[in-house]
Protein backbone atom coordinates (compact mmCIF):
# COMPACT_ATOMS: atom_id res chain seq x y z
CA UNK A 1 0.00 0.00 0.00
CA UNK A 2 1.38 3.28 -0.81
CA UNK A 3 1.64 6.35 1.06
CA UNK A 4 -0.50 8.78 0.00
CA UNK A 5 2.36 11.63 0.76
CA UNK A 6 5.02 9.79 -1.55
CA UNK A 7 4.71 11.61 -4.64
CA UNK A 8 5.90 9.29 -7.04
CA UNK A 9 2.98 6.19 -6.37
CA UNK A 10 5.77 3.62 -7.87
CA UNK A 11 8.31 4.36 -4.68
CA UNK A 12 7.78 2.53 -1.63
CA UNK A 13 8.06 3.04 2.01
CA UNK A 14 10.62 2.54 3.60
CA UNK A 15 9.41 -0.38 5.77
CA UNK A 16 7.22 -1.64 2.62
CA UNK A 17 10.92 -1.62 0.27
CA UNK A 18 12.67 -3.16 3.33
CA UNK A 19 10.24 -5.84 3.04
CA UNK A 20 10.40 -6.36 -0.22
CA UNK A 21 14.07 -6.98 -0.14
CA UNK A 22 13.71 -9.85 1.94
CA UNK A 23 11.81 -11.72 -0.63
CA UNK A 24 12.63 -10.74 -3.54
CA UNK A 25 15.68 -10.54 -5.72
CA UNK A 26 16.18 -6.53 -6.48
CA UNK A 27 17.68 -5.66 -10.22
CA UNK A 28 20.81 -3.48 -9.98
CA UNK A 29 23.11 -1.50 -12.50
CA UNK A 30 26.62 -1.09 -11.50
CA UNK A 31 29.26 1.41 -13.67
CA UNK A 32 33.03 1.08 -13.92
CA UNK A 33 33.78 4.20 -15.16
CA UNK A 34 36.96 4.30 -17.61
CA UNK A 35 39.44 6.75 -18.90
CA UNK A 36 40.91 5.82 -22.69
CA UNK A 37 43.50 6.42 -24.36
CA UNK A 38 43.52 7.89 -28.32
CA UNK A 39 43.60 4.59 -29.23
CA UNK A 40 40.43 3.24 -27.21
CA UNK A 41 42.45 1.49 -24.63
CA UNK A 42 41.35 1.57 -21.23
CA UNK A 43 44.24 3.70 -19.07
CA UNK A 44 42.48 4.42 -15.95
CA UNK A 45 39.59 3.19 -14.04
CA UNK A 46 37.56 5.37 -11.61
CA UNK A 47 36.76 3.54 -8.22
CA UNK A 48 34.27 5.90 -5.14
CA UNK A 49 35.10 6.55 -2.11
CA UNK A 50 32.58 5.96 0.23
CA UNK A 51 32.58 6.10 4.21
CA UNK A 52 30.97 2.48 4.82
CA UNK A 53 29.05 1.61 8.31
CA UNK A 54 31.64 1.55 10.75
CA UNK A 55 33.58 4.66 9.52
CA UNK A 56 36.12 3.55 7.27
CA UNK A 57 36.72 4.13 3.75
CA UNK A 58 36.42 2.14 1.38
CA UNK A 59 35.92 1.55 -2.83
CA UNK A 60 32.75 1.70 -4.09
CA UNK A 61 31.42 1.47 -7.51
CA UNK A 62 28.55 3.19 -9.84
CA UNK A 63 25.37 1.40 -9.03
CA UNK A 64 21.89 1.88 -8.40
CA UNK A 65 18.51 0.00 -8.72
CA UNK A 66 16.22 -0.51 -11.77
CA UNK A 67 13.16 1.71 -11.21
CA UNK A 68 9.79 0.49 -12.06
CA UNK A 69 9.54 1.57 -15.50
CA UNK A 70 13.18 2.62 -16.36
CA UNK A 71 15.22 1.10 -18.96
CA UNK A 72 18.24 -0.65 -17.83
CA UNK A 73 20.07 2.38 -20.13
CA UNK A 74 17.67 4.84 -18.18
CA UNK A 75 19.07 3.31 -15.10
CA UNK A 76 22.87 3.57 -15.93
CA UNK A 77 22.60 7.14 -17.25
CA UNK A 78 20.51 8.02 -13.93
CA UNK A 79 23.10 6.33 -11.80
CA UNK A 80 26.19 7.65 -13.34
CA UNK A 81 25.10 11.14 -13.03
CA UNK A 82 23.55 10.71 -9.28
CA UNK A 83 27.21 8.87 -8.40
CA UNK A 84 29.64 11.31 -10.83
CA UNK A 85 27.60 14.80 -11.22
CA UNK A 86 26.58 16.05 -14.48
CA UNK A 87 30.26 17.02 -16.39
CA UNK A 88 31.28 13.37 -16.02
CA UNK A 89 30.08 12.95 -19.96
CA UNK A 90 29.86 9.30 -19.65
CA UNK A 91 29.24 7.92 -22.98
CA UNK A 92 27.12 5.23 -22.71
CA UNK A 93 26.62 1.51 -24.73
CA UNK A 94 24.66 1.53 -27.48
CA UNK A 95 23.43 -2.07 -26.66
CA UNK A 96 22.43 -2.85 -22.81
CA UNK A 97 24.37 -6.50 -22.84
CA UNK A 98 26.77 -5.91 -19.85
CA UNK A 99 30.34 -6.75 -19.33
CA UNK A 100 29.50 -8.88 -16.54
CA UNK A 101 26.48 -9.93 -14.23
CA UNK A 102 27.25 -9.77 -10.75
CA UNK A 103 24.51 -11.65 -8.41
CA UNK A 104 24.87 -11.36 -4.15
CA UNK A 105 23.20 -12.84 -1.56
CA UNK A 106 22.80 -11.77 2.05
CA UNK A 107 25.14 -14.48 3.65
CA UNK A 108 28.59 -15.25 3.45
CA UNK A 109 30.53 -17.23 0.94
CA UNK A 110 29.46 -15.45 -1.98
CA UNK A 111 29.19 -11.68 -3.46
CA UNK A 112 27.60 -10.31 -0.19
CA UNK A 113 24.97 -7.30 0.26
CA UNK A 114 23.57 -7.79 3.89
CA UNK A 115 20.41 -6.29 2.81
CA UNK A 116 19.72 -8.58 -0.35
CA UNK A 117 19.37 -10.92 -3.41
CA UNK A 118 20.23 -8.39 -5.72
CA UNK A 119 21.27 -9.40 -9.18
CA UNK A 120 23.72 -6.61 -11.26
CA UNK A 121 24.15 -5.49 -14.66
CA UNK A 122 27.76 -4.50 -14.57
CA UNK A 123 28.91 -1.92 -17.52
CA UNK A 124 32.57 -0.74 -18.06
CA UNK A 125 31.81 3.26 -19.40
CA UNK A 126 34.06 5.22 -20.94
CA UNK A 127 33.95 9.20 -18.71
CA UNK A 128 35.26 11.98 -20.93
CA UNK A 129 34.58 14.79 -18.87
CA UNK A 130 35.01 15.59 -15.08
CA UNK A 131 33.44 13.42 -12.55
CA UNK A 132 32.17 15.27 -9.33
CA UNK A 133 30.95 12.62 -6.88
CA UNK A 134 27.89 13.34 -5.22
CA UNK A 135 25.39 11.95 -2.91
CA UNK A 136 27.42 9.25 -0.46
CA UNK A 137 30.74 9.45 -2.66
CA UNK A 138 33.37 11.47 -1.04
CA UNK A 139 35.54 11.53 -4.17
CA UNK A 140 36.91 9.48 -6.97
CA UNK A 141 40.30 8.10 -7.34
CA UNK A 142 41.63 7.25 -10.86
CA UNK A 143 43.97 4.02 -10.67
CA UNK A 144 45.80 2.93 -13.43
CA UNK A 145 44.12 -0.13 -15.22
CA UNK A 146 46.77 -2.47 -14.63
CA UNK A 147 46.31 -1.94 -10.83
CA UNK A 148 42.72 -2.58 -11.26
CA UNK A 149 42.63 -5.96 -11.98
CA UNK A 150 45.25 -6.75 -9.36
CA UNK A 151 43.98 -9.77 -6.43
CA UNK A 152 45.05 -6.69 -3.61
CA UNK A 153 42.62 -4.37 -4.56
CA UNK A 154 39.83 -7.03 -3.08
CA UNK A 155 40.84 -5.57 0.37
CA UNK A 156 39.80 -1.68 -0.68
CA UNK A 157 35.98 -3.08 -1.69
CA UNK A 158 33.15 -4.90 0.67
CA UNK A 159 31.27 -7.77 -0.38
CA UNK A 160 33.35 -9.04 -3.41
CA UNK A 161 32.82 -5.85 -5.33
CA UNK A 162 36.93 -6.10 -6.13
CA UNK A 163 36.18 -9.41 -8.23
CA UNK A 164 33.10 -7.43 -9.77
CA UNK A 165 35.75 -4.99 -11.10
CA UNK A 166 38.08 -7.66 -12.43
CA UNK A 167 35.32 -9.16 -14.21
CA UNK A 168 34.10 -6.14 -16.00
CA UNK A 169 37.58 -5.10 -16.89
CA UNK A 170 38.43 -8.73 -18.19
CA UNK A 171 36.18 -7.54 -21.05
CA UNK A 172 38.13 -4.30 -21.96
CA UNK A 173 41.64 -3.49 -23.38
CA UNK A 174 44.34 -2.39 -21.53
CA UNK A 175 48.22 -1.65 -22.28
Amino acid sequence: MNDVRTPDPAWFSDEEFDGIRRRLPLLYVEAVPVRLDDDGFVTDVGVLIRVDEYGEMRSALVAGRVRFGETVREALARNLTKDLGALAFPQLPHSVVPATVAEYFPFPGRLVDERQHAVSLVFVVPVSGEAQPRQDALDIRWIPAGDAVRDSIDSEFVGGRGEVLRAALATVSFR
